[in-house]
């Protein structure tokens, strides 16, 4: 008998539209960030470094542009109702334990054959909306004329477009122009950024800590991260890379490992997303290498410039991340277009 067939393994691609691509998450990495740096004492360097490790790692291991976000329930909880730094690092780190022992088990492979493909494209197709929501009620509340402005956000719209249109790396260069409004209107934002090395500190939450981490941030993001961020982003691979889709045991057991690990080096809880991949995949990225070079250029960042970037993050104008958010939505969104 001869051996059976193997799958083909993804190619990696470096390229500007493979970076261009990679960008395509940032108008959702980048607020929850900066709000859970802002209220948690986070070090936004570690944070980085670690994001960036994952990234690396992720892009590797299955050589698709699979995204690195912050888990949203419990940024979400954290940004609101202002979770204690232990408390998130409980939380991460219970999740992380949840989803390896769902892996290990073969847990995770009964709950994405009992999900029917009807919830996961609705899953899909509402996360997909809410991300455009989400971007149109930003661009909304902008001025019609400005910097900062509904005109220069229909703009980016129309030049991410275009440029996609004739395959052009168009979140990288819209992604510029925005550091470059920035640069204009906002000098001294661009000259408070300086070497500044990140904080490595590591806390071992108290009992208190856990309870809280537990009822308050783990319970809410199980769900969310079973359904989101296993099941339907591997649906979503499978749609994208029909040969080389990703398991649900090999997703669930990347998202544990990287909570337990990246959580420990003092990074926040983190997940992979169907959001995430639809959007890298909308802005050109096509292999693990995006994945790969995104995550050098935040470790770089993290290990240079530090806790300094938190200003420069937080006054990023809207008007260049809202139209990105909206065409990842789209994107994702578009998935539900095989069932009637």
């Amino acid at each position: 008998m001869s051996d059976p067939p193997t799958l083909p393994r993804q190619r990696f691609l470096f390229s500007w539209r493979e970076l261009s691509g990679s960008l395509g998450d940032l108008g959702l990495f980048i607020p929850l960030v900066v709000g859970m740096t802002l209220v948690t004492d986070f070090d936004l360097g570690v944070i980085l470094i670690v994001a960036g490790l994952m990234n690396i790692a992720t892009g590797l291991l299955f050589r698709q542009p699979i995204p690195v976000q912050p888990m949203k329930a419990i940024a979400v909880v954290a940004i609101a109702e202002g979770l204690l730094h232990n408390e998130v690092v409980a939380a991460g780190l219970l999740m992380g334990v949840v989803m390896v022992v769902l892996s290990v088990t073969g847990l995770i492979d009964h709950a994405n054959a009992f999900v029917p493909k009807a919830v996961v494209r609705g899953i899909q197709l509402g996360v997909g909306l809410k991300l455009a929501y989400k971007g149109l009620a930003e661009l909304t509340s902008l001025p019609y004329w400005g910097w900062e402005s509904l005109a220069v956000a229909v703009s980016a719209l129309v030049l991410l477009l275009v440029l996609d249109r004739y395959r052009q790396p168009g979140a990288l260069y819209v992604f510029l122009l925005g550091l470059l409004l920035l640069a204009f209107t906002q000098p001294t934002i661009l000259e408070s950024i300086q070497l500044h090395g990140p904080r490595f500190r590591l806390h071992w939450p108290a009992t208190a800590d856990w309870t809280g981490g537990l009822f308050h941030g783990a319970l809410p993001q199980l769900p969310l991260t079973l359904l989101n961020s296993v099941i339907a982003v591997c649906a979503l691979s499978a749609g994208y890379f029909p040969r080389t889709g990703v398991a649900p045991r090999k997703m669930a057991m990347s998202v544990g490992l990287m909570n337990l690990v990246g959580v420990s080096l003092g990074g926040i809880p983190m997940c992979h997303g169907a959001g995430g991949l639809a959007a890298q995949y909308r802005f050109g990225a096509r292999s693990g290498g995006s994945v790969i070079m995104l995550g050098g250029l935040k470790v770089i960042a993290g290990l240079l410039f530090g806790a300094s970037l938190m200003g420069l993050l937080h006054a990023y104008p809207m008007a260049v991340l809202g139209p990105m958010l909206v065409l990842a939505g789209l994107e994702l969104a578009r998935s539900a277009r095989d069932l009637r």
